[in-house]
């Protein structure tokens, strides 16, 4: 019996090891603030007015050891002067990576069908809410993002207009 439970705490103890280091992860690596940083995309150039290009930027949330996956996607859209809107790569229906098609002016899914206008909003599929956007700012020449967090209904909603504000 005493072996037994010896046996099953050792067990236990190792299979406890990835759970506590993912909960104490951002602890001890230091990145407690990572999640709130501002990353440049590039300079305002590289997004011509009336254009949606794809962009990266490197997650501030990985190891050294991730390499080209710490690079996430997302897409500028520039409407014009400093009004941007930078959109999440994902689709709102179950993360999909959606592609800009720029001849019919649409974002489509290729996992689902969901299809998107050139704004974001939904056009049809089974997606119930437009593209996600990303929070952004224009200063000293460069478009930033807040990168780190992945956009949320609960974070886009307390925005007026689903626009994320340009500081």
């Amino acid at each position: 019996m005493k072996l037994g439970i010896l046996f099953n705490g050792i067990v236990a103890a190792i299979l406890a090891i990835p759970l506590v280091r993912y909960i104490l992860s951002p602890v001890s690596h230091g990145r407690k603030g990572a999640y709130q940083s501002w990353f440049a995309l590039g300079d305002l150039a590289q997004f011509p007015a009336g254009q949606t290009r794809l962009a990266t930027y490197k997650n501030p949330y990985v190891n050294l050891w991730d390499g080209m996956t710490g690079d996430v996607a997302c897409w500028v859209r520039h409407i014009e002067g400093a009004n941007f809107q930078v959109f999440a790569v994902n689709c709102a229906h179950l993360g999909c990576p959606v592609r800009w098609f720029p001849q019919s002016g649409l974002f489509m899914c290729p996992c689902h069908g969901g299809v998107y206008y050139q704004d974001g909003s939904r056009a049809s599929g089974p997606p119930e809410r437009g593209l996600f956007e990303h929070h952004y700012k224009v200063e000293n020449g460069k478009l930033w993002i807040k990168a780190g967090e992945m956009p949320t209904p609960g974070m886009v909603s307390g925005i007026p207009g689903g626009k994320p504000p340009c500081a």
